[in-house]
């Protein structure tokens, strides 16, 4: 079965740490990019980091960087999410995707052909 699952999510005070992981399967994991968004209440679904199919390149939204990190095991077909100093704004529903090799606009949700179910993180003060 093709699919992405996410876990990891939770309440956590500001200033805390999150790991979100995002198993696959169903597809040749190495031969995908990955990438992560998130949707906070009444908001749209925003770009928060992803990667190249090789593992070569990282890219993160601006306000993430420094404190998010985007990594993989293509041996257990996993990518991770590793959020530090998290602020009441990261508050939102996190979702996983997968994006073929051949498409480079990792910051579009369009980019994306495969989405996991979410997981609901939320920071407080």
């Amino acid at each position: 079965q093709v699919q992405l699952v996410e876990s990891g999510g939770g309440l956590v005070q500001a200033g805390g740490s999150l790991r979100l992981s995002c198993v696959a399967s169903g597809r040749t994991f190495s031969s995908y990019a990955m990438g992560w968004f998130r949707q906070a209440p009444g908001k749209e679904r925003e770009f928060v980091a992803a990667d190249r199919w090789s593992g070569t390149a990282t890219y993160y939204q601006a306000s993430v960087k420094g404190r998010f990190t985007i990594y993989r095991d293509n041996a257990e077909n996993t990518v991770y999410l590793q959020m530090n100093s998290l602020k009441p704004e990261d508050t939102a529903v996190y979702y996983c995707a997968q994006r073929p090799p051949y498409r480079s606009d990792y910051g579009s949700a369009s980019a994306y052909d495969l989405w996991g179910q979410g997981t609901q993180v939320t920071v407080s003060l």
